[in-house]
């Protein structure tokens, strides 16, 4: 490959989540020229987009542009476009735009909301996948309140003030403690016509415990940590109607306000473009290399694809897909070099949940399951030390710091309102 009258493999990366971003740097040094396509101009760290939703951080605190991320890698061009189709026997992708050729593809683009084939519940039950859901949602927590502090009607009141979150997995889980955190400590002292401290907060899960991923263990310390929070928690009660008034379940009808999606996800509609080896939430089945089956220069990862190591599925986290966008970097020199490639092997690192100020759960393998203050600090750490840069790392470790020692959330602005009526003039210039 130093022959410069040689063209340069043409790799393709669409969507730069965490597995797209880990593919492109890793292929830094490698004689490749990569085309880098997202519809957003940020990678963001999803992990921590509750803390966006509850107003604990903001949203530069775990977003940077992609562009500034891969600013010093030459090799790497940034695209700011939509893919909508993709012709692997042409190798090329699609946008609105353009056509681009490849030798190598890597889909990176993730998973969205699934609502069991409720899509009406959309509008009313909002999911937290991207920066702008994050802050859609905290405009609906913030609201809530106002609304509740401007109702004279008592029931009405009582509605504004009561938040369902539907689906107990890591993120429900998050939400809930966070919103209850909110109204017992954060706004406690703002209102004058309302406790918040008396809100109510409801986690619905459809099985039989919280955090089904988890060991039953550590299901059992987080349901615990819950309801000592003050979380009204009620599992094995399934969701069968969202709309404006609130959540219709198997055990009756729960009149809310603002209602929140961690239930479902299903990969990005994409994989099925592609090829008709899908699972039933969409994801791509790939092979031990992590390629679609006949098409050995097309790579797919994190969330978007099905894989399958020893036997086990691989999980849709982000340390997963990291893994995997260095497993199609690996692969990509050993076919330069004219090597066999690896077969992809996940080292699963444990998993961590965060539920609220001082309380988590942390399986860090069959000897080490434990929750509480220990399982919550380890997960700040690793959340802290995994952002992109160090200015991220700062930022949050400081907002943190402010919030766990006064309860404060300094990210309480609602934005993105239009007002029917018009501006009052103001005097005085």
């Amino acid at each position: 490959m130093s022959d410069s009258s040689v063209a340069r493999p043409h790799v393709v990366i669409v969507g730069c989540g965490f597995g797209g971003l880990a593919a492109a740097q890793s292929l830094a040094d490698t004689e490749v020229d990569i085309t880098v396509v997202d519809r957003a101009n940020h990678h963001t760290f999803q992990p921590l987009l509750y803390q966006v939703a509850t107003a604990g951080l903001n949203p530069s605190d775990i977003a940077q542009p992609i562009r500034h991320i891969l600013r010093k890698q030459a090799n790497a061009a940034v695209l700011l476009d939509e893919v909508v189709s993709v012709d692997l026997d042409s190798r090329t992708i699609q946008t609105p735009d353009r056509s681009i050729s490849f030798d190598y593809l890597v889909l990176a683009t993730g998973a969205t909301h699934s609502y069991f084939g409720h899509d009406e519940w959309a509008v009313h039950a909002p999911g937290l996948k991207s920066i702008d859901d994050a802050l859609d949602i905290r405009r609906r927590i913030l609201l809530a309140f106002e609304r509740a502090e401007a109702a004279d009607d008592p029931a009405e009141r009582e509605r504004q003030m009561t938040f369902v979150v539907v689906g107990a997995g890591p993120t429900g889980v998050e939400l809930a403690g966070a919103v209850k955190e909110i109204a017992t400590r954060t706004l406690r002292s703002d209102f004058r016509s309302i406790d918040t401290t008396t809100s109510k907060v409801v986690l619905v899960e459809a099985s039989d415990r919280v955090l089904g991923a988890f060991p039953e263990k550590l299901s059992s310390s987080a349901e615990r940590q819950l309801v000592k929070l003050g979380i009204d928690v009620r599992t094995s009660t399934p969701v069968t109607d969202i709309d404006e008034h609130g959540v219709t379940t198997s055990a009756g009808t729960i009149p809310a306000a603002t209602v929140l999606w961690g239930a479902g996800v299903a990969a990005s509609p994409l994989g099925r473009d592609v090829t008709s080896g899908t699972d039933r939430a969409g994801r791509v089945e790939v092979t031990g290399q992590l390629t679609v089956a006949d098409h050995s220069n097309v790579f797919v990862i994190g969330d978007l694809a099905h894989a399958v190591v020893d036997g086990r599925p691989v999980p849709g986290v982000a340390p997963a897909a990291q893994q995997g966008g260095r497993h199609v970097a690996r692969c990509i020199r050993a076919d330069l070099a004219d090597e066999p490639r690896p077969t992809f092997a996940y080292v699963d690192k444990g998993s961590l949940a965060t539920i609220g100020r001082s309380k988590a759960v942390a399986d860090l393998g069959p000897k080490l399951r434990f929750g509480g203050y220990l399982a919550w600090l380890i997960w700040w750490l690793v959340h802290i030390w995994s952002l992109v840069d160090f200015r991220s790392k700062l930022r949050a470790m400081s907002g943190w710091g402010w919030q766990y020692w006064t309860g404060r959330r300094n990210a309480r602005l609602i934005t993105g309102l239009r007002s029917s009526r018009p501006m009052a003039r103001r005097s005085g210039g």
